[in-house]
């Protein structure tokens, strides 16, 4: 069923690609309307979104980029530094839509993306909406991850399944098939680590220079939020925006509350 679901957006897509350096950054897009651009995590590609793009799709443009070196997009240049990357996905944003104008959405990594994008690269950007949103300048606790480099077959599931208990996904049942696949394929794809761009400060230091409608969204045990939630409540209040925390999900809250994420989102 999962597999049905994830063969069916790749096929359904419309594929393309803009300049990433002398390489390539790959984009997917579904439907047709108002453009809404999908950033999505760190060691991820569009697949972060697969319970949302068939939804949104619906009455929008859907378009979501690997970003570099994630996907199947190519690296950055090497010393790409994070505005670097903002603009190398704003300038793909810019050719993609031809002035349309368009609501971004981002999670974990892809937030801060969308965050510097928002501060740098406004024209056309209607709205912001942050997923799963860190390096605000807040508390949080670490969250080490088993590495899955050496291991194969029931072993390698094993390792990624104990991945996604301790950092995406809070209800252990939620960890299906669906996001085993996306998981094995996206750490398999992954050749860039979003922690040689982003420092503890990246995303409130853009947040500075933003001036658009903002919407954030946590699940209720994120790990890389747990035990602060109250401060990032905090953060976003004092900036005029009431964050959506949503009941028992996880730091993937676009997967694992994917009804409920996608309600915020339409509505």
């Amino acid at each position: 069923m999962s597999r049905d679901r994830l063969d069916r957006l790749s096929a359904t897509a419309t594929r393309s690609e803009t300049p990433n350096g002398p390489g390539r950054l790959v984009w997917h897009e579904w439907g047709a309307g108002k453009p809404l651009v999908l950033l999505h995590g760190g060691a991820g590609s569009w697949r972060h979104w697969a319970r949302n793009i068939e939804p949104l799709s619906r009455n929008r443009r859907v378009l979501a980029p690997d970003l570099p070196g994630l996907g199947e997009s190519d690296l950055p240049p090497p010393g790409t530094d994070l505005p670097g990357i903002a603009a190398t996905v704003a300038a793909g944003i810019a050719t993609q839509l031809c002035g349309a104008r368009y609501d971004l959405i981002g999670f974990s990594f892809g937030s801060v993306i969308a965050g510097h994008i928002a501060a740098r690269h406004a024209a056309g950007l209607d709205s912001l909406t942050l997923l799963g949103a860190g390096a605000l300048g807040l508390a949080r606790r670490p969250v080490p991850l088993v590495s899955v480099r050496d291991r194969q077959g029931e072993d390698r599931i094993a390792a990624h399944r104990e991945n996604l208990a301790r950092l995406m996904i809070a209800d252990p049942a939620c960890i299906d098939d669906e996001a085993l696949a996306i998981q094995a394929w996206n750490s398999d794809h992954a050749r860039y680590r979003s922690r040689n761009v982003v420092n503890p400060n990246s995303l409130r230091d853009a947040l500075e220079a933003v001036h658009l409608p903002l919407a954030v969204i946590y699940g209720e045990h994120d790990a890389i939020v747990i035990p602060h939630m109250a401060d990032r409540i905090a953060f976003f209040r004092a900036r005029g925006t009431e964050p959506l925390v949503i009941p028992g999900a996880g730091h993937w809250v676009a997967f694992e509350a994917a009804d409920a994420v996608n309600a915020a989102l339409i509505g």
